[in-house]
């Protein structure tokens, strides 16, 4: 349609790391990229026909991420692959009520690496990416937190 602008999604994602007596060594604030597989899960979502399942999960890994996946997810403290048990999913205000998602959760590291990228996904293992973003080498060692605030606002 001509002229049409329907609603658009935009995201932010905070990271913050500390060491363990809580001292923070880096904080970050990153505009991501909402994926198409994202985009086409929201659509799911909406069409009570087709279905489709939230998303609970932050994952974080040591490569670049893809459209549609993280390119060297980590395993999280616990063995599992992504925080999914810990993570938070909430609606806050931004411009209108209601009118972002919110997912947080805190990594707590076992040995050191670089953390370089960061999604967030509607499954365990696998599934559907609907917002990822790669960056700078966030550094982390043993003992360390890395705490992760997840906003997507729907703007119509």
């Amino acid at each position: 349609m001509d002229g049409y602008r329907g609603p658009t999604l935009s995201g932010k994602l905070t990271l913050e790391a500390a060491h363990n007596d809580g001292d923070v060594f880096d904080y970050r604030a990153i505009h991501n990229t909402i994926t198409t597989a994202g985009l086409a899960a929201l659509a799911a979502l909406a069409v009570v026909d087709v279905g489709g399942t939230g998303w609970d999960y932050i994952a974080i890994g040591t490569s670049t991420a893809t459209a549609t996946a993280l390119g060297g997810e980590l395993a999280s403290s616990g063995g599992t692959r992504r925080g999914g048990a810990n993570v938070t999913g909430t609606r806050v205000t931004t411009d209108e009520t209601n009118d972002t998602g919110q997912w947080t959760t805190t990594f707590t590291f076992t040995g050191s690496c670089s953390v370089t990228e960061a999604g967030i996904f509607d499954a365990a293992a696998a599934g559907s990416m609907l917002a990822s973003q790669s960056f700078a080498a966030l550094n982390v060692a043993s003992s360390d937190t890395l705490a992760i605030t997840w906003k997507v606002q729907m703007t119509a």
